[in-house]
């Protein structure tokens, strides 16, 4: 005979948290693997001491946000909902059961109102990587970085033409120092500066939703506004020790050097090589990164189509006379540095315009070839040779299963697709919260798998001493 069901959902029951949250659930091991007290600390100065009302905990705070992040979830008002009804998540904050979850505004108006204009996500994010470091989760002698797309929040034909000013490079000064070095040294007068000059400016399409935002046209790439998120990893067991956020029309090569420069002196890392994609092979950080006695490792770049049958790779250059030689075996001498840094070489126009190979080598109507140089052109070539060494290959191969992993697993699991806010500040603290949910994630299962070893070389010696132990038995 069928009993007819009891109202369970009315049923008092004597419970604790600690006995409904699984024992293998993701926010045990982040919660044994990571201390956040740190927070309170970090934010103090941003709170009344002796006015207002109580506030919510900080820490709790926080740690609502990176689950959001930890685990995907899209929006502040999905992930107050979720709080209410996951068990495990109010055990993660230390929230009984019938304990009211704030509401989704308290995280928006803390995040708008305290935190904007501050950079304590960025010292939250330098906090978890410190720990990491302190746990020797991070080597530091390895350093992989590469950027990704996020889609703006932003319609692409929303958007208007502006002439905007022109970025100046971020190495222009050490740039124009090498210039008139190098100018100098072939005898030749230093460029004049002229202050009177009107800024240089560019026609470029400006979103009207997001300004902030940068029109993305790369090959291989979709069209529209995006930002970038220029990101490092480490090459030991892959935690994110940077994350920086420009416009989606910033080159790669632009911002790196400074957060490199970052990372060393905030983590007084001491590397020995970089790994980069093609992106970053450029003369400038090619040079700047030897100079700090660091082996960048740099994919190959293909140089760009021209439409002479000859190119500049059967031009032969001789370092002791500083000269070229064409294929023929006629000499290009030096005749200028320009201020973008490269040496002119140039041919006699007597002798090119009764040359055989004159149609395929150059259509100048003086009869005269130019190849150019940089004048850090020797490091490029240096770069291009540790790539070809089977140490450079080793390091290279690496990259995809760090940098490249990384991003993969941020897009899948942690929201990494889109930004899910306007203005840069605002995307940058988004990315710097994925980073840190994705590092404590890491941390946690590394301190996880490290602990099941751990009990399973004890148990293997443990019964390896009990063989020898019967063995010496028998023998006896």
């Amino acid at each position: 005979m069928l009993k007819t069901p009891s109202p369970q959902q009315y049923q008092l029951e004597m419970v604790t948290l600690e006995e409904l949250v699984p024992k293998n659930h993701l926010v045990r091991k982040v919660d044994a693997a990571i201390d956040f007290e740190f927070i309170r600390a970090e934010v103090e100065h941003l709170y009344c001491k002796d006015n207002g009302r109580p506030p919510i905990d900080p820490v709790r705070l926080f740690k609502m946000m990176i689950l959001g992040y930890l685990f995907g979830i899209p929006s502040e008002r999905r992930l107050v909902q979720e709080i209410q009804v996951n068990v495990a998540y109010r055990w993660f904050l230390r929230m009984g059961l019938t304990e009211k979850v704030p509401d989704a505004s308290t995280l928006s108006q803390n995040r708008i109102r305290r935190f904007n204009g501050t950079d304590v996500f960025q010292r939250i994010f330098d906090r978890i990587v410190e720990q990491a470091y302190e746990q020797r989760l991070i080597g530091g002698h390895t350093l992989y970085t590469d950027s990704t797309h996020l889609k703006a929040n932003a319609n692409k034909r929303k958007a208007v033409n502006k002439e905007v000013a022109v970025r100046a490079s971020a190495y222009i000064a050490e740039l124009n120092k090498a210039v008139e070095e190098d100018r100098l040294a072939h005898g030749k007068a230093p460029l004049k500066q002229d202050d009177s000059k009107e800024p240089e400016t560019k026609n470029q399409k400006v979103s009207t939703t997001d300004p902030d935002s940068g029109f993305m046209t790369r090959e291989g790439k979709p069209q529209g506004f995006f930002y970038l998120d220029h990101r490092t990893v480490d090459g030991r067991h892959g935690i994110i020790t940077d994350t920086f956020v420009t416009p989606g029309n910033v080159h790669d090569s632009q911002p790196y050097l400074a957060r490199l420069d970052r990372q060393l002196e905030r983590f007084k890392f001491s590397p020995i090589a970089v790994g980069l994609d093609a992106g970053y092979f450029t003369a400038p950080l090619c040079h700047l990164i030897r100079e700090r006695q660091i082996a960048p490792v740099i994919a190959y770049r293909r140089p760009n189509v021209t439409a002479n049958p000859i190119k500049k790779k059967q031009f032969t250059y001789d370092k002791t006379t500083d000269t070229y030689r064409c294929p023929q075996g006629e000499i290009l001498t030096y005749s200028t540095t320009d201020r973008q840094g490269y040496r002119h070489y140039q041919s006699n126009p007597k002798v090119c315009q009764d040359c055989p190979l004159r149609q395929d080598c150059t259509k100048n109507k003086q009869y005269k070839k130019t190849i150019t140089r940089h004048v850090w052109e020797e490091d490029k070539e240096h770069v291009s040779g540790l790539r070809l060494l089977s140490w450079g290959k080793k390091i290279y191969n690496r990259r995809k299963e760090t940098v490249e992993r990384s991003f993969a697993d941020a897009k899948q699991h942690h929201g990494h697709r889109y930004a899910r806010f306007r203005g840069l500040a605002k995307v940058q603290m988004q990315c710097l919260l994925a980073a840190v949910a994705q590092n404590i994630k890491k941390m946690a299962l590394l301190a996880f798998l490290s602990l099941f070893y751990l009990i399973k070389s004890t148990l293997m010696g443990i019964k390896v001493r009990f063989r020898a132990e019967i063995w010496r038995v028998t023998v006896i």
